[in-house]
């Protein structure tokens, strides 16, 4: 299985997760290109092993594949790597995509993207998230691509329905109003301490995407009343004087959401976007981000069902938030609301399942 990055190996471990189950006899091998990923997946516990992918070219691509000589491979999303498709194309090697996504604006629909083509050509089935890509690509495979929805889905329910309860942060929380912000950037850093220093009575909880000290320590100067975990010791004085614990580790953040009364989601003041909103939704809680999110279809989703809200600046963040913690009706659709997306699109996982078994690509 070949990831992007962090975001992608999640996308695609619960496919491997149930292929590991199904068919125990076969070895796993996981490549990464994002040291974002690598690092801190490299003890997974379910591969038998885990490699930076080798640089594309010639080359490195028919040496690797010819040393793995795989039997499968399932490539996450996107990040097309063009001789090791084509390789494994030559070899009669299988390859899914997983959860694919793709706009008119990418180059495999241009004049000039003849050598992007040939990347599309190289994939036994392609397996995208929504109609609109199907649709882009069925011209050139007809067939082979199917719309079957986000493996994020199965994962992030498999996440809520198995997590292990964190008594420290239930006791901080208290019987409070609480906003969880995960994956913040600078950007959405400045407009929530605003909503901070003006309402002590609320807990915060903010999980930043940066967590190196130095970031860390200008938080910890913007907010003054602010703890972190890693230095709770009395959890009771703690919950007893500060509203703010800044989370200074990375791992927990799926299961912080939880304790949320509502959610908030960094990313969208960037061009790379939101994060995953996903792990949030699906506790049933109301997930807010910033402007940059239309090429997140789960984002989309969220927003019309009314499960999700997009804000642009401090004060939308501050009116959304006392309307949303003074309107109990409010509060519990957009919650039910979340909840209920999530759920409505889970399944994705079983679907690729029975491509691969139907189709004999593994065998017990």
């Amino acid at each position: 299985m070949h990831c992007a990055s962090l975001g992608e190996f999640e996308q695609g471990r619960p496919l491997l997760e149930k292929i590991k189950q199904d068919f125990s006899s076969y070895k796993i091998i996981i490549t990464f290109f994002s040291p974002s990923g690598y690092e801190i997946r490299k003890n997974y516990m379910g591969a038998d092993a885990i490699f930076y992918l080798p640089m594309d070219d010639p080359i490195n691509s028919e040496k690797f594949i010819d040393i793995i000589k795989p039997t499968l491979v399932l490539w996450i999303k996107y990040e097309y790597w063009y001789h090791y498709l084509i390789t494994l194309k030559k070899s009669n090697i299988p390859v899914l995509l997983v959860s694919g996504i793709f706009r008119e604006e990418q180059p495999f629909f241009k004049w000039y993207g003849k050598m992007w083509k040939k990347m599309i050509y190289s994939y036994r089935h392609l397996f995208v998230q929504d109609e609109k890509s199907r649709l882009l690509v069925q011209h050139y495979l007809q067939e082979k691509v199917t719309a079957n929805g986000d493996t994020r889905f199965d994962r992030v329910i498999d996440i809520a329905e198995n997590s292990d309860a964190l008594p420290e942060i239930k006791k901080f929380c208290s019987n409070n109003n609480v906003i969880v912000a995960g994956s913040t950037w600078e950007e959405d850093e400045k407009i929530l301490i605003h909503f901070i220093h003006a309402h002590p009575e609320i807990k915060f909880i903010i999980a930043p995407h940066e967590t190196d000290k130095a970031h860390l320590s200008d938080m910890k100067k913007e907010i003054k009343s602010g703890v972190f975990y890693s230095q709770l010791n009395d959890i009771e004085k703690v919950a007893e004087n500060s509203n703010v614990l800044i989370i200074d580790n990375i791992g927990m953040l799926s299961r912080l959401y939880k304790y949320a009364t509502i959610t908030y989601v960094g990313g969208g003041f960037n061009a790379s976007g939101i994060h995953n909103i996903l792990e949030a939704a699906v506790y049933g809680r109301p997930v807010i981000f910033g402007p940059v999110y239309e090429k997140f279809i789960e984002a989309t989703g969220l927003v019309e069902c009314g499960g999700a809200f997009s804000i642009k600046n401090a004060l939308q963040l501050e009116a959304l938030l006392n309307d949303l913690l003074s309107d109990n009706e409010k509060l519990a659709f957009s919650s039910n609301a979340a909840k209920d997306y999530v759920y409505h699109n889970r399944g994705a996982t079983g679907r690729i399942m029975n491509y691969i078994t139907e189709n004999r690509l593994l065998i017990n």
